[in-house]
């Protein structure tokens, strides 16, 4: 009996909005989902459920913002309680990795594309993803 291939989901967490991507890590590439509005602090759990419902993903990865050198931030402390509660609520691992210019390498992706910048969360979230699939592997 074959086991399935290694499904994720990627985050890129932000104040206003989160981007969202899926992976797979036997190619280790991954795809923009949506981006979802972050409300009164709050994410939109029910619909984060709903994903990780249809996915049913092996891990998660949550991109952590850093300063050019290195480090912490304010936000940096915001995508950790992200990760916690991400874990708390679902109990799937959960990955943390470096997302240091991950938005403006999205950004510079669209505008390549010409897409609409709307995307660039999620293309964010894709990036973050594959840069965790590059450096770990499919070990989830």
């Amino acid at each position: 009996m074959s086991q399935r291939p290694a499904t994720l989901l990627g985050f890129d967490h932000g104040e206003k909005k989160i981007g969202i991507a899926v992976g797979q890590g036997v190619t280790r590439t991954a795809s923009p989902l949506l981006v979802l509005p972050v409300q009164k602090r709050r994410p939109d759990w029910s619909a984060i459920s709903r994903l990780i419902e249809t996915w049913q993903p092996d891990a998660l990865v949550v991109g952590l913002p850093l300063d050019r050198d290195g480090s912490e931030q304010p936000a940096s402390r915001a995508a950790r309680l992200f990760r916690d509660q991400l874990a708390g609520r679902f109990g799937i691992p959960v990955h943390m990795i470096d997302e240091r210019y991950s938005s403006l390498e999205a950004r510079q992706r669209l505008s390549e594309r010409g897409t609409p910048s709307a995307e660039d969360d999620a293309v964010a979230a894709q990036i973050i993803l594959e840069s965790w699939l590059q450096e770990k592997g499919t070990g989830c």
